[in-house]
């Protein structure tokens, strides 16, 4: 167990924290050449939806299970997307330096926050390929001080 008292999602900042760094990341990712393309049907609503999701993965409130439709739905979100390994990598830098800006100054918290980045965007890579069925995911994965929960 971590040497950290409070919870992964109340270090980071909790709702708050995680819709400054969800607005900047967005910012630049609609603008981004190599990321532009993967969000041609983006709407405000995102925004909202990946704060939640988010929020619940690292044990916050359950809203995505609750509202959302859960690991199914997100997944589902995915399928067809088609996402490049280029896109991927972009996505990650991106959200990681935006991540350094918006997120405490905490090495253990931005190194476990990347750790999910990496493992979440490679999901989400491999279900975005054409062809692809999820078939039953389980519950929203759930991260924290120690990694996957």
């Amino acid at each position: 167990m971590s040497e950290h008292d409070e919870s992964f999602y109340d270090a980071l900042g909790g709702e708050p924290a995680l819709r400054r760094l969800i607005e900047a990341f967005y910012e630049q990712v609609l603008v981004d050449p190599v990321l532009q393309p993967v969000f041609v049907h983006f709407t405000p609503t995102h925004i909202d939806h990946v704060i939640v999701w988010l929020s619940e993965v690292f044990g916050g409130p359950a809203g995505y299970t609750e509202r959302l439709g859960g690991h199914q739905a997100l997944l589902t979100s995915h399928l067809g997307l088609g996402i490049t390994e280029e896109q991927r990598a972009r996505w990650v830098e991106v959200i990681l330096a935006t991540a350094v800006r918006e997120l405490p100054d905490d090495k253990l918290l931005q190194q476990r926050f990347a750790e999910y980045i990496e493992w979440g965007t490679r999901i989400a890579k491999s279900v975005s390929q054409p062809g692809t069925e999820l078939g039953d995911p389980g519950p929203v994965p759930h991260w924290g001080w120690d990694g996957l929960a």
